[in-house]
C-alpha cells in the first residue's frame, strides 16, 4: 500500500484541492507532479548543492549558522530525536533564507537578514542558480497555499496576506554514507515533525525517507483524526521512495495548530540502508514573522471540538523549535519577537 498519494497540479484547482484535503487528513504527505518547475533547473540546483558540500571543511565552517539561521550546520550538529539518538544526525546542511539587507527595517527581526553565500571564486554560479530555484519554490508554495485554502473551504487567497513578507528557508542537505542503526540510536535524521506551514522536498535517487503511520496506513490515520501517532505505539514506518520529476510535500506543526489537528504534521525520519551518500533540498514555506497562529474558525466547534492549541505567532513558534534541536543556537527572548 502506498502511504503517500501523487497529486497532479495540472488538473483543476477544485479537483486538486479535494485530493489535498484527503492527503492532509490522512498521511500528511503527498507528491506533486506537473508542478511547473523546470527539470533542468532542479538538476542544475542539485549539481550546485553537491559542489557546495564538496568545498573544504574550513570554507564551510567560515559560513557557520548565525543568529538569523543562515549558514552551515556540520555533521551531527542537529539532533532531531534526542530521546532515541546516540549522537546527532549523520548529515550536514545549509540554511538560505529570503535575502534581507542589513539596512532594511526587516533586519531588526529575528530570522531575517542577509544570507551567507559561498565565495564566488570557488562557486561562481552557485548564488544565481540557487536563487532561481528559491524563487521557483516560492511560486510553487503560493500555488499550494491556494489549494490548502480551497481544501478547507476558504477563499483561495485566504492565506496570501499572511505571506507578503514570508519566512522562507532553503535547506540543502548532504547525508553521509554511514549506515543507520536505529537500535543503536544512529539515524540520518532522527524522527521529528516539521516546524512550520509547508515543506517542499526534492530528493536524489537514494531512498531513506520514512513516515510513521498507524498499522492500517493512511486510512487508519484519517480515522484517528487529530490523534498524532507516536513511534512504537500501534503503527510502523512506511517508506516514501523517490519519485522522479515529483516533489514531496508535507505539513508542519504550524498548520496542524491552525487546523486544530484536522490536518496532520506527521512524524518522519531518514535512515540509510544502502551505505550511499544522499542529497536532498528542503524548502520551508512559512508565514510572516508576526503572523498570528490560532485555530481557524472553520476547524472549531461541532465535530472539530474546541481549540486544542493556544494562540502564538509564526516567529515565536519557529524560534523555539530551532532552539530545541540545533546545538549552540538559542532563540532571542520572547519580548523581542512579538
Amino acid at each position: 500500500m502506498a502511504a503517500v498519494p501523487v497529486i497532479d497540479l495540472g488538473q483543476t484547482e477544485d479537483a486538486a484541492a479535494a485530493e489535498v484535503r484527503a492527503a492532509c487528513t490522512s498521511s500528511g504527505f503527498f507528491y506533486v507532479r506537473n508542478h511547473g518547475v523546470p527539470a533542468p533547473l532542479v538538476e542544475e540546483a542539485f549539481a550546485q548543492q553537491r559542489a557546495l558540500f564538496g568545498l573544504p571543511l574550513e570554507a564551510k565552517m567560515a559560513m557557520l549558522q548565525d543568529a538569523n539561521n543562515r549558514g552551515y550546520t556540520p555533521f551531527r550538529e542537529e539532533t532531531l530525536d534526542p530521546a532515541r539518538q546516540a549522537h546527532g544526525d549523520t548529515k550536514e546542511g545549509f540554511y538560505f533564507g529570503r535575502e534581507v539587507p542589513l539596512d532594511s527595517p526587516e533586519a531588526s527581526k529575528p530570522l531575517h537578514g542577509p544570507n551567507q553565500w559561498p565565495d564566488p571564486q570557488l562557486l561562481p554560479d552557485y548564488r544565481r542558480v540557487t536563487q532561481q530555484y528559491f524563487d521557483a519554490m516560492t511560486a510553487l508554495g503560493m500555488r499550494l497555499l491556494r489549494l490548502l485554502a480551497l481544501s478547507l473551504e476558504l477563499p483561495p487567497d485566504y492565506f496570501a496576506p499572511m505571506f507578503d513578507a514570508p519566512m522562507l528557508a532553503l535547506r540543502p542537505l548532504h547525508y553521509s554514507g554511514e549506515v543507520s542503526d536505529p537500535g543503536a540510536g544512529v539515524f540520518g535524521a532522527g524522527a521529528h515533525s516539521d516546524y512550520g506551514m509547508l515543506t517542499i522536498l526534492a530528493t536524489d535517487e537514494v531512498p531513506g525517507l520514512q513516515i510513521w503511520l498507524p498499522d492500517g496506513g493512511p486510512e487508519a490515520a484519517a480515522d484517528a483524526g487529530a490523534a498524532r501517532g507516536e513511534e512504537g505505539v500501534g503503527g510502523r514506518w512506511w517508506d516514501v521512495p523517490p519519485q522522479p520529476g515529483a516533489f514531496v510535500i508535507n505539513l508542519g506543526d504550524m498548520l496542524e495548530r491552525w487546523t486544530n489537528g484536522r490536518y496532520r504534521s506527521t512524524l518522519h525520519r531518514v535512515i540509510n540502508t544502502t551505505g550511499r551518500e544522499r542529497y536532498s533540498v528542503a524548502f520551508f514555506f512559512e508565514p510572516n514573522f508576526d503572523c498570528p497562529v490560532e485555530v481557524l474558525p472553520c476547524c472549531t466547534g461541532g465535530v472539530h471540538g474546541p481549540p486544542r492549541y493556544p494562540p502564538t505567532t509564526a516567529g515565536r513558534h519557529l524560534l523555539d523549535k530551532y532552539a530545541a534541536t540545533h546545538a549552540g543556537y538559542s532563540a532571542p527572548p520572547a519580548a523581542t519577537t512579538v
